[in-house]
């Protein structure tokens, strides 16, 4: 008689099949921060404007977990991102035209509607626009972000001290500024006057006004520090609109969810709306590690884009697919497809391995059966 597989064997199966479904089956959407902020034409103006920013969580995630490492003031520059802020320096300058003042005061209009909060590590300006909440070295970073976006010529000013040290802007401008409700306070550097953008204060219609300069900080001298250094470039951008933006979606599927070391999948996506020549970035993280950007590719003329990814490490492969969007639609972030990619040599494993298991299972069967003996007849006594 044939013995029953055993139940080890059994429970082994479904959980490689409950594993399976578990990995193939994508991560939720991704769902972007919106937040609303409030501009005049003018700082002693009336018409009223609302800016909506919307940042993709990607683009959030992305910024978390780079190096926030501050060891001293050359560390500063790092946390300037125009390139990811571009979008709101460009909805500015639809306000104010060709005026650099009216344009530095509406930064700061921005960053006077972020509640106050002493931090104690530093954070990029996407970070702060998400937390909504910073102090003054958060603002000021936010605040350079954007009026360099807008090609404007600006620096940090750093007031040291060993109580408590401060930081805000210094802006060049083509005139002195004319808008000042008091005497007008500069920094020179390398001949240049860079006039005082105090990014602290929390009223963004009374607040300070480019030129204006705390008391407290009046008579010191801080340092200046320039920004060639500064993030020139990153992965993806918020998105800036007057209006609501449309929501947008972005699919991504894999390949395979299971591969090997050293081999490649497939990653094929789908932006709806369905617009062309349209930048996608592709974000991959391996375990634990920080995101990155595998790279970025392009929609075709139906919205939709291909990507082969280069599996050269073993582990758990995190990837999604992202797009910044436009003046129109506001950024989206795809599901988060995780692979797991297996290393070359545990392959081998797995195929010696496997063989055992049916050598086993093979033997073990034979064994099953037992041999029944015919019965005999029964002696007749003589």
């Amino acid at each position: 008689m044939k013995q029953k597989p055993s139940r080890t064997i059994t429970i082994t199966m479904m959980l490689i099949i409950v594993l399976t479904l578990f990995y193939a089956l994508p991560s939720c959407f991704s769902e972007n921060y919106t937040r609303t902020y409030n501009l005049l034409d003018r700082p002693d103006g009336t018409t009223q404007y609302k800016l909506n920013v919307v940042v993709p969580k990607s683009l959030y995630d992305y910024y978390a977990e780079q190096s926030h490492k501050q060891v001293s003031e050359a560390d500063f520059p790092k946390f300037v991102t125009p390139h990811a802020l571009k979008p709101v320096a460009d909805k500015l300058w639809e306000i104010y035209q060709n005026d650099y003042e009216n344009f530095a005061n509406g930064v700061l209009m921005i960053v006077h509607q972020i509640p106050y909060k002493a931090t104690a590590s530093a954070k990029y300006p996407v970070e702060t626009i998400v937390e909504n909440e910073g102090d003054c070295d958060l603002f000021s970073y936010i605040a350079a972000s954007i009026m360099k976006a807008g090609g404007l010529d600006v620096v940090l000013l750093y007031y040291k001290s060993k109580s408590e040290a401060h930081m805000n802007v210094g802006v060049h401008l083509p005139e002195p500024p004319r808008y000042a409700r008091r005497q007008v306070y500069y920094v020179t550097y390398n001949s240049v006057r860079y006039y005082i953008a105090e990014c602290t204060g929390g009223n963004w219609e009374e607040g300070w006004r480019v030129g204006e300069c705390p008391p407290e900080l009046i008579g010191k001298s801080p340092v200046v520090i320039t920004l060639e250094n500064c993030e020139r470039w990153s992965p993806g951008q918020v998105s800036a609109s007057y209006t609501t933006l449309t929501s947008s979606t972005i699919t991504l599927t894999a390949s395979s969810t299971f591969a090997i070391q050293g081999s490649t999948i497939t990653l094929s996506g789908q932006l709806t709306p369905n617009l062309p020549n349209e930048n996608i970035t592709i974000y991959v993280k391996i375990g634990n590690s920080p995101w990155i950007v595998a790279d970025i590719t392009a929609t075709d003329s139906y919205g939709k884009f291909t990507y082969v990814l280069n599996l050269n490490e073993a582990g758990t492969y995190y990837v999604r697919a992202s797009w910044s969007g436009n003046d129109n639609y506001a950024g989206a972030d795809s599901s988060i497809i995780n692979v797991t990619v297996l290393p070359a040599y545990l392959i081998i494993l797995f195929i010696i391995a496997l063989a055992c298991v049916g050598v086993i299972i093979y033997l073990t069967s034979r064994h099953g059966y037992q041999e029944i003996e015919e019965p005999k007849l029964p002696e007749i006594p003589t």
